[in-house]
């Protein structure tokens, strides 16, 4: 599967009534870590079946950046059942980043 771009309009379909865990990576094009960050989800996207995982423009969604409190980008955030049960911020090795989602 691969990402699934996040915005207002399907958040609450994608994410919060979403069956399994989703890993969302809140970036900018500006922002050069997220550029570093954006091929490793990309390819945890490509492998894994047990999440979706989602990307959120921060510059197209500042509604949902404000509401997840985004201070810094990359942020990466795991959500289960509608909550953040897992977050992070800036690069990460890929087995940091799975390991969110185990």
């Amino acid at each position: 599967m691969s990402t699934i771009k996040i915005t207002k309009d399907n958040f609450e379909q994608e994410v919060l009534n979403s069956d399994k865990p989703v890993l969302l990576d809140f970036w900018a094009s500006w922002c050069t870590p997220c550029k570093m960050v954006s091929p490793v989800v990309d390819e945890i996207a490509s492998e894994v079946t047990n999440a979706k995982v989602g990307k959120v423009n921060i510059d197209e969604q500042p509604e949902l950046a404000s509401a997840f409190g985004i201070m810094s980008i990359p942020t990466l955030a795991v959500m289960k059942n509608g909550k953040v049960v897992n977050s992070m911020v800036g690069v990460r090795p890929k087995a940091s980043i799975l390991k969110m989602l185990a």
